[in-house]
Protein backbone atom coordinates (compact mmCIF):
# COMPACT_ATOMS: atom_id res chain seq x y z
CA UNK A 1 0.00 0.00 0.00
CA UNK A 2 1.24 3.31 -0.96
CA UNK A 3 1.71 6.17 1.64
CA UNK A 4 -0.95 8.35 -0.15
CA UNK A 5 -3.33 5.15 -0.27
CA UNK A 6 -2.91 5.00 3.28
CA UNK A 7 -3.81 8.20 4.36
CA UNK A 8 -6.17 8.46 2.01
CA UNK A 9 -7.99 5.10 3.66
CA UNK A 10 -7.80 6.44 7.48
CA UNK A 11 -9.42 10.28 5.86
CA UNK A 12 -12.19 8.33 3.98
CA UNK A 13 -13.39 6.88 7.34
CA UNK A 14 -14.63 10.31 8.27
CA UNK A 15 -17.31 10.74 6.24
CA UNK A 16 -19.40 8.21 7.05
CA UNK A 17 -18.90 8.54 10.77
CA UNK A 18 -20.03 12.58 10.43
CA UNK A 19 -23.19 11.94 8.68
CA UNK A 20 -24.26 8.82 11.19
CA UNK A 21 -23.86 11.53 13.58
CA UNK A 22 -25.46 14.37 12.19
CA UNK A 23 -28.36 12.50 10.05
CA UNK A 24 -31.78 13.39 11.18
CA UNK A 25 -31.28 15.76 14.20
CA UNK A 26 -32.57 18.87 14.24
CA UNK A 27 -30.89 22.37 14.60
CA UNK A 28 -32.03 22.18 18.51
CA UNK A 29 -30.84 18.46 18.59
CA UNK A 30 -27.89 19.70 16.99
CA UNK A 31 -27.13 22.25 19.19
CA UNK A 32 -28.17 20.38 22.90
CA UNK A 33 -25.17 19.78 25.25
CA UNK A 34 -25.89 15.94 26.37
CA UNK A 35 -24.48 18.23 30.39
CA UNK A 36 -24.39 21.28 31.06
CA UNK A 37 -20.48 22.34 29.27
CA UNK A 38 -20.73 19.67 27.52
CA UNK A 39 -19.71 19.35 23.46
CA UNK A 40 -22.84 18.82 21.11
CA UNK A 41 -23.17 16.86 18.12
CA UNK A 42 -22.87 20.00 15.97
CA UNK A 43 -19.62 21.71 18.11
CA UNK A 44 -18.06 18.50 17.76
CA UNK A 45 -18.87 18.04 13.72
CA UNK A 46 -17.93 21.58 13.07
CA UNK A 47 -15.11 21.74 15.08
CA UNK A 48 -13.36 18.25 13.50
CA UNK A 49 -14.39 20.19 10.20
CA UNK A 50 -12.81 24.04 11.70
CA UNK A 51 -9.38 21.96 12.15
CA UNK A 52 -9.04 19.87 9.23
CA UNK A 53 -10.07 22.69 6.84
CA UNK A 54 -7.00 25.03 8.98
CA UNK A 55 -4.94 22.78 8.89
CA UNK A 56 -4.82 21.26 5.53
CA UNK A 57 -5.25 24.83 4.00
CA UNK A 58 -2.28 26.01 6.01
CA UNK A 59 -0.25 22.80 4.28
CA UNK A 60 -1.31 23.91 1.01
CA UNK A 61 -0.47 27.79 1.78
CA UNK A 62 -4.35 28.37 0.80
CA UNK A 63 -7.37 29.83 2.03
CA UNK A 64 -9.63 28.20 3.67
CA UNK A 65 -12.49 26.75 2.69
CA UNK A 66 -14.38 28.47 6.25
CA UNK A 67 -13.23 31.75 4.68
CA UNK A 68 -15.04 31.47 1.05
CA UNK A 69 -18.71 31.44 0.49
CA UNK A 70 -21.31 31.70 2.97
CA UNK A 71 -20.29 28.96 5.50
CA UNK A 72 -19.43 30.76 8.33
CA UNK A 73 -23.15 32.79 8.20
CA UNK A 74 -24.38 28.70 7.85
CA UNK A 75 -23.09 28.44 11.63
CA UNK A 76 -24.04 31.93 12.90
CA UNK A 77 -20.51 32.67 13.26
CA UNK A 78 -18.02 35.25 11.52
CA UNK A 79 -15.68 33.74 8.47
CA UNK A 80 -12.61 34.40 11.70
CA UNK A 81 -9.85 31.71 9.93
CA UNK A 82 -8.22 31.32 13.43
CA UNK A 83 -12.00 29.97 15.00
CA UNK A 84 -11.24 26.07 15.03
CA UNK A 85 -12.73 25.67 18.67
CA UNK A 86 -9.93 25.34 20.30
CA UNK A 87 -10.29 26.78 23.71
CA UNK A 88 -13.75 27.46 23.47
CA UNK A 89 -15.91 28.19 26.53
CA UNK A 90 -19.25 26.61 27.30
CA UNK A 91 -20.82 30.00 26.06
CA UNK A 92 -18.61 29.63 22.70
CA UNK A 93 -19.30 26.11 22.14
CA UNK A 94 -22.68 27.64 22.91
CA UNK A 95 -22.27 29.96 19.85
CA UNK A 96 -21.69 27.67 17.50
CA UNK A 97 -25.73 27.27 15.46
CA UNK A 98 -25.42 24.88 12.66
CA UNK A 99 -28.37 26.09 10.59
CA UNK A 100 -29.52 22.07 9.82
CA UNK A 101 -27.57 18.88 9.68
CA UNK A 102 -27.03 19.50 5.72
CA UNK A 103 -24.91 22.61 6.36
CA UNK A 104 -22.16 20.25 8.44
CA UNK A 105 -22.05 17.87 6.04
CA UNK A 106 -21.63 20.43 3.26
CA UNK A 107 -19.10 21.41 5.08
CA UNK A 108 -17.37 18.37 5.83
CA UNK A 109 -17.49 17.46 1.99
CA UNK A 110 -16.14 20.56 0.82
CA UNK A 111 -12.83 19.88 2.96
CA UNK A 112 -12.74 16.23 2.47
CA UNK A 113 -12.43 16.97 -0.89
CA UNK A 114 -9.58 19.15 -0.76
CA UNK A 115 -8.19 17.17 1.50
CA UNK A 116 -8.23 13.88 -0.90
CA UNK A 117 -6.70 15.87 -3.54
CA UNK A 118 -4.09 16.95 -1.20
CA UNK A 119 -3.40 13.21 -0.36
CA UNK A 120 -3.30 11.84 -3.73
CA UNK A 121 0.38 11.76 -4.99
CA UNK A 122 2.16 12.19 -1.75
CA UNK A 123 5.32 10.22 -1.17
CA UNK A 124 6.61 8.55 1.64
CA UNK A 125 9.68 11.42 1.57
CA UNK A 126 7.23 13.98 1.64
CA UNK A 127 6.01 13.10 5.04
CA UNK A 128 9.76 13.99 6.70
CA UNK A 129 9.17 17.71 5.65
CA UNK A 130 9.24 20.40 8.66
CA UNK A 131 5.47 21.82 8.48
CA UNK A 132 5.53 23.78 12.37
CA UNK A 133 8.98 24.56 13.37
CA UNK A 134 6.87 26.01 16.69
CA UNK A 135 6.90 22.75 18.37
CA UNK A 136 9.85 20.66 19.98
CA UNK A 137 10.59 18.20 18.54
CA UNK A 138 9.31 20.19 14.91
CA UNK A 139 5.90 19.00 13.68
CA UNK A 140 6.62 17.24 10.02
CA UNK A 141 3.70 16.64 7.48
CA UNK A 142 2.86 12.82 8.33
CA UNK A 143 2.90 13.64 12.43
CA UNK A 144 0.28 16.66 11.28
CA UNK A 145 -1.68 14.55 9.29
CA UNK A 146 -2.03 12.05 11.49
CA UNK A 147 -2.49 14.59 13.87
CA UNK A 148 -5.84 15.86 12.10
CA UNK A 149 -6.97 11.99 11.05
CA UNK A 150 -7.03 11.46 15.06
CA UNK A 151 -8.87 14.31 15.97
CA UNK A 152 -11.49 13.80 13.41
CA UNK A 153 -11.84 10.21 14.45
CA UNK A 154 -12.08 11.00 18.42
CA UNK A 155 -14.46 13.44 17.58
CA UNK A 156 -16.68 11.97 15.30
CA UNK A 157 -17.09 8.99 17.66
CA UNK A 158 -17.68 11.67 20.17
CA UNK A 159 -20.16 13.14 18.53
CA UNK A 160 -22.02 9.87 17.66
CA UNK A 161 -22.13 8.80 21.63
CA UNK A 162 -23.64 12.36 22.40
CA UNK A 163 -26.19 11.07 19.11
CA UNK A 164 -27.26 8.16 20.92
CA UNK A 165 -27.59 9.63 24.47
CA UNK A 166 -29.83 12.38 22.86
CA UNK A 167 -31.60 9.70 20.79
CA UNK A 168 -32.17 7.81 24.72
CA UNK A 169 -32.92 10.40 26.81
Amino acid sequence: MDVDDLLTEIYDRLPELVRAAVDGLSPAELRRSPTPGGNPVGWLVWHLTRIQDHHVADLLGAEQVWTTGDWAARFGLDPDPNDTGYGHTPQRVASVRPESSRALVDYYDAVAGRTRTFLAGLRPADLDRVVDEAWDPPVTLGVRLVSVADDGLQHAGQAGYVRGLLRAG
